[in-house]
């Protein structure tokens, strides 16, 4: 199939908090595999952070923050093994930054999650000759 081959799924969906200190991406990862969720992705997240580790477009560092950001959104894919997720924020200011979401980021207050399970598709990451990354793909379970 070539990356516009639509696919057909049903849905579930998931809803937990993350508390203050907690780091998303472990926590994350914990989620998937405990309840062996095998294509999702962010329905909705709303909260805030302390630290926030994020790779803007083009570069390959992650630049970290520290301080006190709202979350504005949080989207992207995530599956057993790897993610695809982007992060803006807002500091206290409102001040926006956005970016790829990288492991380090701590919540704050709270971090309300809403996760979406694609119940008859499996994601997997593969290398694209297009793009040069390992990107999504999308199989029928």
């Amino acid at each position: 199939m070539t990356p516009l081959t639509p696919h057909v799924s049903s849905a579930r969906f998931w809803a937990f908090r993350l508390l203050p200190g907690q780091e998303i991406f472990s926590q994350l990862r914990r989620f998937m595999e405990n309840h062996q969720i095998q294509a999702g992705w962010i329905a909705g997240c709303t909260g805030s952070l302390t630290d926030v580790a994020l790779r803007y477009a083009g570069r390959e560092e992650t630049t970290r923050l520290t301080g006190k950001f709202e979350i504005i959104s949080l989207n992207g894919t995530i599956e057993l093994a790897a993610e695809h997720l982007h992060l803006s924020i807002a500091d206290p200011d409102g001040a926006m930054l956005g970016g790829h979401m990288m492991p380090g980021c701590t919540v704050r207050t709270t971090l309300e999650i809403v996760v979406g399970e694609l119940t008859a598709l499996a994601f997997t990451r593969a290398p694209c000759p297009f793009s040069g990354y390992d990107e999504l793909v999308i199989a029928p379970r």
